[in-house]
This record gives C-alpha cells, sequence and structure tokens, in this order.
C-alpha cells in the first residue's frame, strides 16, 4: 500500500494562491504612492515652502530610502517578511497623515522623511515572500517568471490609474470652499493624500492577514540587530562575486542612469511642447500615465519574451535592447535649447517614451527570475535591496549629469548608450535556473543565520 503524500505545512501556500495574494500586495501598495505623487509637489508649494526649499525636502526622502535600503533588506531577511512589510506600512500611514495636513516645514519633512523609510521597508520583502512561498512548495526548480511579471504587471496598472486619479481629485474639488471650512488645515490638495491614508490601512490589513509566514525562532532585538549587518555584508557579497547576480545590478543600474534622464528632461520639454508650465504639467501626467501602463503591458509579456527568445538572460537581452532603441528616438526627436518641437518630432518622441517603458516592465521579470535562482531565501530580500540601491543611486547621478549637459539630443543619446553597454552583458546565454553544486549556485549564497552562526 502506497503511502499517502505528506500534507503541505500550514504557512505554505499553492503556487497559484502565493501569486494572486503577491499581486494584490503588489497593487495595495503601489496604489497610494501613484495617488499622492501627483500632488506632492503642489502641497508643498501650497503650504509656502519656496521651490529649493521643496527640492530640499523631496531629496530627503531619497537620501533616507539610500541610508535605509540595505539595512532594511537585512531587517526582513532576519525578523521576516510580513513583520517588515507591516512596519512599512505603519509608517506610510503616518506620513501621509503629515503630508496631507502638515502646515509647517519641519512636520511636512517629517512625512516625507517616513515615506521614504516605508519605501525602504518595503522594498523587496514583498517579492522575496511570493518567491520563498513558490520554492516551499515546489522545490528550488520553481517557476518563478509567471508571478514575477503579474506583480510587476500589478504595480505598472496600480500606478497608471493612481496617478490619473490623483491628478484629478483635486481638480474636482477645486472651489468646493474645502479649506475655508477646515482653518486650512484640509486643502483640495490634501484629499490625494488622505485617500492614500485610508488605502494604506487596507494594505496593512491584507498583510497580516493573508500573507503567512513559517514560524520563526524566538530572537531579541539585540540578536536581531547583531545578525543585520552579516546579511547586508553577505547580500553585498552576492552582488559582486555571484556573476548573473552582478549582471542584474549592473543592468540595473545602466536603467537607472536612463530614468534618473527621462525623469529630469520630460516634464519641461511636455511644457515647451504646451508653451506654458500648467499645461505641461497635464501633459506630462497623462505621459505618466501611458508610461506606466506600458510598463504594466510589458511586465505582462515578459513570460512570452522569454520563451520565445529561449530563457531569461535572452529575453533581457532583447528588452534592453529595445529600451536603448526607444531612448535613441527620444534623443534625436528632442529639440535643442530655444527650438521648438515639430508635430512629427513630437510623435516620435511619445513613440520613445512608450518603448522605454513597455521595455522596462519586460525586463525587470526576466532579471529578477535569474536573481532569485541564484540567492537563497536568507539573503533574498538584502539582494534585491542591494538591486534597488543601484537603481536610486545611479538614477541620482544621471539625473545630475543630464542637467549639466546642454539641452537637446546628446543626454538621452549617451543614457541609450549607457544602456546598450547593459544590454551587450547578456550577449553570453545564461541558463536559466538554479545549478545546484556549481560554486555559483543558489546553495552556496545563502546569508549568516539569524544566531550569528555562519550561512550555509
Amino acid at each position: 500500500m502506497t503511502a499517502a503524500p505528506a500534507p503541505a505545512a500550514p504557512h505554505v501556500l499553492d503556487p497559484g494562491t502565493a501569486r494572486r495574494r503577491y499581486v494584490t500586495v503588489s497593487a495595495l501598495f503601489w496604489f497610494p504612492i501613484g495617488l499622492y505623487v501627483p500632488s506632492l509637489v503642489l502641497i508643498l508649494g501650497e503650504r509656502g515652502l519656496a521651490l529649493a526649499a521643496v527640492a530640499a525636502v523631496l531629496s530627503s526622502q531619497g537620501l533616507t530610502v539610500a541610508l535605509l535600503e540595505l539595512p532594511t533588506g537585512g531587517l526582513s531577511d532576519v525578523l521576516g517578511r510580513r513583520a517588515v512589510l507591516a512596519a512599512g506600512g505603519v509608517l506610510s500611514f503616518a506620513g501621509l497623515l503629515l503630508l496631507a495636513l502638515g502646515t509647517v516645514p519641519w512636520v511636512l519633512i517629517t512625512g516625507v522623511v517616513l515615506m521614504g523609510a516605508s519605501r525602504a521597508l518595503a522594498s523587496g520583502p514583498a517579492e522575496a515572500w511570493y518567491v520563498d512561498m513558490a520554492q516551499a512548495h515546489s522545490g528550488p526548480e520553481a517557476e518563478l517568471r509567471t508571478g514575477l511579471s503579474r506583480g510587476s504587471s500589478a504595480m505598472g496598472a496600480s500606478l497608471a490609474v493612481a496617478t490619473l486619479l490623483g491628478g484629478l481629485l483635486p481638480w474636482l474639488f477645486a472651489g468646493s470652499g474645502l479649506a475655508e471650512a477646515t482653518g486650512g488645515l484640509v486643502l483640495p490638495l490634501s484629499l490625494p493624500g488622505l485617500l492614500s491614508a485610508a488605502l494604506v490601512l487596507c494594505y496593512l490589513a491584507y498583510v497580516l492577514l493573508r500573507l503567512p509566514e513559517p514560524p520563526r525562532a524566538p530572537s531579541t532585538l539585540r540578536s536581531v540587530l547583531g545578525s543585520v549587518p552579516g546579511t547586508i555584508t553577505s547580500g553585498v557579497r552576492i552582488a559582486t562575486r555571484e556573476r548573473v547576480v552582478r549582471k542584474v545590478v549592473l543592468t540595473t543600474a545602466a536603467v537607472g542612469a536612463a530614468l534618473g534622464a527621462i525623469e529630469l528632461l520630460t516634464p519641461g520639454r511636455a511644457a515647451a511642447i504646451t508653451g506654458a508650465s500648467e499645461s505641461g504639467a497635464v501633459v506630462y501626467a497623462g505621459l505618466a500615465t501611458a508610461g506606466f501602463a506600458s510598463s504594466s503591458l510589458g511586465a505582462r509579456l515578459a513570460p512570452l519574451l522569454a520563451r520565445l527568445a529561449g530563457g531569461s538572460g535572452r529575453a533581457v537581452l532583447t528588452a534592453l535592447g529595445g529600451m536603448a532603441c526607444g531612448l535613441a528616438l527620444l534623443g534625436v526627436s528632442a529639440p535643442g535649447a530655444g527650438e521648438s518641437a515639430s508635430s512629427p518630432a513630437v510623435v516620435t518622441g511619445v513613440l520613445g517614451y512608450v518603448l522605454v517603458y513597455l521595455c522596462l516592465g519586460a525586463a525587470g521579470p526576466n532579471e529578477n527570475d535569474l536573481l532569485h535562482h541564484r540567492v537563497a531565501s536568507s539573503a533574498r530580500a538584502t539582494a534585491l535591496s542591494v538591486q534597488s540601491l543601484a537603481l536610486q543611486a545611479v538614477a541620482s547621478l544621471g539625473g545630475l549629469v543630464a542637467g549639466l549637459l546642454p539641452l537637446g539630443p546628446l543626454p538621452l543619446l549617451l543614457t541609450a548608450a549607457v544602456v546598450s553597454a547593459g544590454a551587450l552583458l547578456w550577449v553570453r546565454a545564461v541558463p536559466d535556473g538554479p545549478r545546484p553544486g556549481h560554486p555559483d549556485g543558489a546553495d552556496a549564497l545563502a546569508a549568516p543565520a539569524a544566531s550569528g552562526e555562519p550561512g550555509r
């Protein structure tokens, strides 16, 4: 008589259920961010901050994310995914309320810093949770691309819809007397932030109730904090020594250079086309929505691209090649200083912009499919944080360099060259899935355990 298979552990979900929950938590996290982003700069100005002060406040968010990216990734690997995601939700709720209702600079700065800390906490744990669950159910060779692509697609779709709604909401309540009725506490520009805070509570409840994790050994605050530095060191070592992971990080950095230049140059280009900042802002909001939607579509097509190209590595090569072509279209259609854009140039620029984000969406899930098959669970969120840090750091540098160059084709053509160089890293075929027993395989890429004992 054949013995019945052992039942799965109660915390292990089947791949379909885990995938659906990962998609849901991705949408719930990014929708509030898309809602408040269109009004953030405007509400800071409405509260009396000069443009230079607004820039300084916003830079504090990026600095906060950069400083906390690796420590929070290590914390997720040591303490658990759900706890770190929940902590990020609490900080996001507090930050959004301060941004929506704050009337003095220090309150607004505190809100921005809390939002930065929340972004750092949420960078990686949800994706790490999904991969952990898929591999706990199906083993190291679990199929990951479909879930990763749908999570990225949900992120892009949420940002697209929320950005549009966040731009329309203050306009719908303009002239409603809301500010007068609340003594200036609640402005029409406050409404996206308040709605975002309410939605963050839904996100927090979903994380706590629907993302099970295996029980962890009891640990003290001292042991947890003591384990984080070792986890960070392990994550950095993985990103620099493991060949495929190193390619993923370098590719992400190349993409960051392009995004930094695009985000700096596109709003001014939109204003130049319309002839006014206000109408240019509306055009840019529509273009950003189209970009997020294109990214969502590209992520959805990522598994198909991998099948057609012959693997995740080839898919990354194809997607980055397409992204470089999009950047080239943006570059050749960019008018120089004092020049006006022709209608064909505008159409070419829009096509290039959409192509950039379509290919960006297609590249991400395939890159992370390769990464997760080479990183053990105990270092997974840290590796994702290293990847995110590379994106943000080089994006800031890319924006700075683009701002120093003369207006016209040069900045975007240079970023097209950078992305092309990133694509060339994938010319040599990379096998999909883990390679057990190989020195570069996932078994060798574990972080130290929470107890402080050496990893595998």
